[in-house]
């Protein structure tokens, strides 16, 4: 048994949530909720083609980026699609609203912690109630009560990479990571950051047997985000005479978006 942990884990860490992939669209919108801001794609969704009118980055690794890309879709399309299909078919869709719920719900500290470096702190102090309603009565984080608060409801989620945004530092180069998808060096840092406020990844920074099984909290996290992030990705995609660049331009344009909030 002890063999197969390493792999499990491994396979938990590549799991990871992305931001893209190209292939046929689901037939019913996910709950705008339940994604994160930074992943869901503009108003203009139909106008991602006019990348004239885009906010632009630089991109000098755009060969290699192409190289990634391409690779990621198909990993996305054989892999982690299936991966998704099948979670839905096993999970009626109100526990997969309630695992979304507690996970997003326990990001918590990623929220709390950027909206204080933000000097947000009126924010701060609506992550603070949000987490403690939706805990103490939202049986654990499972259920939402927060959104039927009109002051709670519309809070903006803040992260690392909008922080750094704040601080003044540029994106720098536009990154398609192996697996984990589009990025930039800035917003590769911040994801770093977010990866170690999130609690849920806590467990892999143990030593020793207690560290064992700690994957499976991160795994379960980044299956139940699969159907959200893949139906996301297929509308950043579709009709798109370039996935490549539209992808990029919905990318930047939703952490331009971000950080402005």
């Amino acid at each position: 048994m002890k063999t197969g942990i390493p792999t499990l884990r491994l396979l938990s860490l590549a799991l990871v949530p992305f931001l893209t992939d190209c292939a046929t669209p689901k037939t019913s919108k996910p709950s705008a909720a339940a994604v994160p801001a930074a992943v869901k794609p503009l108003d203009a969704v139909d106008e991602l083609d006019d990348y004239a009118a885009t906010a632009e980055v630089a991109d000098p690794l755009e060969g290699l980026n192409r190289a990634t890309f391409k690779l990621n879709d198909g990993l996305y399309n054989f892999v982690f699609r299936p991966v998704s299909k099948g979670y839905e078919f096993v999970a009626p869709q109100p526990v997969r609203k309630g695992l979304t719920n507690f996970f997003d719900n326990a990001k918590f500290p990623v929220r709390f912690v950027n909206s204080g470096l933000q000097g947000k702190f009126g924010r701060a102090g609506k992550e603070v109630q949000k987490f403690g309603v939706n805990t103490l009565v939202g049986a654990g984080g499972f259920v939402k009560v927060s959104d039927k608060i009109p002051s709670l409801v519309a809070v903006p989620s803040e992260d690392t990479g909008q922080t750094l945004a704040k601080w003044g530092l540029g994106h720098g180069p536009y990154i398609v990571l192996p697996v984990f998808g589009p990025s930039t060096a800035r917003e590769t840092v911040g994801f770093a950051g977010d990866y170690a406020l999130n609690p849920v990844n806590w467990g892999l920074f143990l030593k020793g047997d207690a560290r064992d099984w700690v994957w499976i909290p991160s795994t379960v996290n980044t299956v139940q985000s699969l159907p959200d992030q893949l139906y996301y990705y297929d509308e950043a995609c579709k009709n798109s005479v370039d996935p490549y660049l539209s992808v990029r331009s919905i990318y930047i344009q939703n952490r331009n978006s971000a950080a402005d909030q």
